[in-house]
């Protein structure tokens, strides 16, 4: 099988598809990245014995006949797009919700010995609790150890997916060996327990993956290519599956007649765990598991893990794979090889690795992207030309009015951005300081504003005066949202900041006059010397020098909150983070969330939950935890809660201009998902 590239598309699940049946959001979501240049395109889990053993019904299945016809369609045409296509072939085994929605035991290797660490869920809303259940309609899970005649039917149903692959059209098949699915658990010691010939030995335990493998090769000889997908390493227990025994599977999977490894991770608890794997929160995570299988084997091997488009690079100059693979990165922009192709990776759409995509698969809904709008519904591109041009005045340069500008622009308008600020950003500049991953998308903005031509006014007040004298034919308020200090004895002190205060002092911009002399001075050498105009230069010096006391308290655990009481204990301060409510890193997608959580204990913030602030003083915090009084002592006191939405101008502009739209936090604080499909909603509309 030759490809353009190499660069892949590895599985997964959209949940676009009715009964099993491909439809053509599917098809329009792969052929997407298949017209983006992406070399091989593999589906999102396809099941062998739909509906059993699935986790959605709304996945692909290949146990019947009656899929052939979408599957042709989709092979057609990612075919035309230029693209090939691999068909992953799945049993979900002890994950295949399905089987406990229709009352069927789960089939396993053997019983689960132990229950999973819910304890993670504390942090998740009612809301998100109960859309959680209805998946399984609240029922419990019971379990089947498969027989040898399981087995065996198990093995044909992979084999006759298989020929309705072909027959299909397409050009690969891939057989999933990782993430706790049937054949990735016979694998594992951790769920492996037997003591038969598919037991014990690493042999054994691979035993029924190279029956498989076998079984399919025999069915379609050399007409499709037969990838296999191993997790290198299994994180969370000490029984996972080890990456020497993963390199030793590897070797007997090419012996059975694999034709490429995929080389990914699994997280055993996707409670605890899930940002190790299967979707890892660091850059690269898999690239030396992936080192370590190709030295075992000697066909093709598959990397993937946070691979970015420099991070590929390397892996394929040193030999470490043979392809890599780009999951949420093609999730973000599907042009992405494309734009590699013509010299002008900025202009790449990064993904900002906050797990929103991956969230709605908890509830079995169709995955959304916060800085790619079109994810799940590729008709809204490419953008509808504006039939007269208009000037389009955006009040704000955070992202939402920079995602404004840019579709605006790319649509035909004329565009001018206002800004009080010395730097392009808003709010998304500042939380790339406790946020790196944020950096990619503030840049490419600049880029793409740079790009277009966009006129921006940087140190400009906009006030209803000064944006109707610019005679706009519709203006766009992107002003973000309002932060007040604690309405509490003391909230008015000034070593309480909200977030306005707060980034002027790391920023050298904005109002610090009531600061002490010491920090004034500080943050007049830092404006001076550059620094504050370089996130990664503040994260970096702040690990070794920041202008604040040892004693920091936060008041709200919300996204905003948890994330700068990470960034502040991180660099040795001792933090108290006091939440209202009961659960911490709202609106955080929920993976990302519970690592948060965990990671903020581990770098040592001490966190109070239902905690009632009731008095600030020069040096302590007092509030309330059910009946008990306590304090905590503060050198400073962030106020990270109390933001609310807001657009005054919007109003003070009424009659003065012919259209006015808010968009972002000024509209409804949603962050960066908000701002982003805010601002592409009003866009694509003027």
């Amino acid at each position: 099988m030759a490809l353009r590239n190499r660069v892949v598309l590895p599985a997964m699940d959209m949940n676009l598809c009715e009964d099993g049946e491909i439809e053509q959001g599917d098809i329009d979501h792969f052929v997407a990245r298949a017209q983006g240049g992406t070399g091989l395109i593999i589906t999102g889990c396809c099941a062998v014995a739909y509906p059993l053993g699935c986790a959605s019904t709304k996945e692909p299945g290949l146990s019947e006949d009656r899929f052939i016809p979408g599957l042709t369609a989709l092979a057609d045409a990612v075919h035309k797009a230029g693209s090939a296509l691999c068909v992953q072939m799945t049993h979900h085994g002890k994950v295949a919700r399905i089987d406990t929605v229709n009352d069927r035991p789960l089939l396993v290797p053997s019983t689960p010995k132990s229950t999973p660490d819910l304890s993670a869920l504390a942090d998740n809303t009612g809301d998100e609790l109960r859309k959680m259940a209805a998946v399984t309609a609240g029922k419990q899970a019971e379990y089947h150890e498969a027989t040898h005649e399981d087995l065996a039917w198990l093995t044909r149903c992979f084999a006759e997916a298989a020929g309705r692959v072909k027959a299909a059209g397409a050009d690969a098949v891939e057989i999933h060996c990782a993430h706790g699915y049937v054949l990735g658990a016979f694998l594992s010691r951790a769920d492996n327990r037997r003591t038969d010939e598919y037991g014990g030995s690493l042999e054994n335990r691979a035993r029924l993956a190279c029956e498989v493998i076998r079984a399919v090769k025999a069915e379609v000889g050399d007409s499709l290519a037969i990838l296999v997908r191993i997790a290198g390493r299994e994180f969370g227990e000490a029984d996972g599956l080890s990456t020497d025994e993963a390199t030793r599977a590897s070797a007997l999977f090419e012996a059975a007649g694999a034709d490429a490894i995929h080389v990914t991770g699994w997280g055993r608890n996707p409670f605890s765990n899930f940002t190790d794997g299967p979707l890892p929160n660091t850059v690269g995570a898999y690239t030396g598991l992936a080192a370590a299988v190709k030295k075992a084997v000697g066909i093709p091997v598959i990397a993937v893990g946070r691979v970015l488009p420099e991070v590929g690079e390397k892996v394929i100059a040193d030999g470490t794979a043979d392809f890599v693979a780009m999951g949420r990165q093609l999730l973000a922009d599907p042009a992405l090889v494309r734009k590699l192709e013509a010299g002008t990776p900025e202009q790449v759409r990064p993904c900002i690795n906050c797990y929103v995509c991956v969230q709605e698969n908890f509830w079995d809904d169709t995955p959304i992207c916060a800085v790619n709008p079109a994810l799940g519904n590729e008709t809204l591109l490419p953008f509808t030309p504006v039939p007269a041009r208009k000037h389009i005045v955006v009040v704000g340069a955070g992202p939402g009015g920079l995602e404004v500008a840019r579709v605006a622009t790319e649509r035909g308008h004329r565009v001018t951005v206002l800004d009080k600020s010395d730097r392009l950003g808003g709010t998304l500049w500042f939380s790339t300081l406790t946020t790196p991953d944020n950096e990619r998308l503030l840049n490419w903005l600049r880029s793409e504003i740079e790009r277009l031509g966009i006129e921006v006014r940087l140190n400009t007040e906009a006030t209803a005066e000064s944006v109707a004298a610019l005679a706009p034919d519709a203006v766009v308020i992107a002003t973000g949202a309002v932060r007040g200090r604690p309405d509490v004895p003391g909230g008015d002190l000034p070593h309480v900041h909200t977030g306005d205060t707060l980034r002027a002092l790391m920023t050298g911009s904005g109002d610090v006059s009531d600061q002490p002399l010491f920090l004034r001075t500080m943050g007049r050498l830092g404006k001076l010397s550059g620094i504050t105009k370089s996130p990664r230069a503040i994260r970096a010096v702040t690990r070794k020098f920041l202008p604040m006391g040892k004693d920091v308290v936060v008041i709200g655990g919300s996204l905003v909150g948890l994330e700068l009481a990470e960034f502040l204990a991180e660099r040795g301060r001792r933090v108290t983070l006091l939440e209202d409510g009961a659960q911490l890193g709202l609106p955080m997608a929920m993976p990302r969330r519970w690592t948060a959580v965990r990671h903020a204990g581990e770098v040592g913030v001490t966190i109070h939950r239902q905690a009632r602030v009731e008095r600030i003083t020069a040096d302590t915090v007092e509030f309330r935890v059910g009946d008990e009084t306590l304090t905590a002592p503060a050198d400073m006191v962030v106020m990270a809660s109390g933001v609310s939405a807001a657009a005054p101008l919007a109003q003070q502009l009424e009659d003065r201009v012919p259209e006015i739209h808010v968009v972002g936090d000024a509209a409804d604080v949603a962050y960066i998902e908000g701002a982003i499909h805010s601002a592409w909603n009003v866009a694509t509309a003027l």
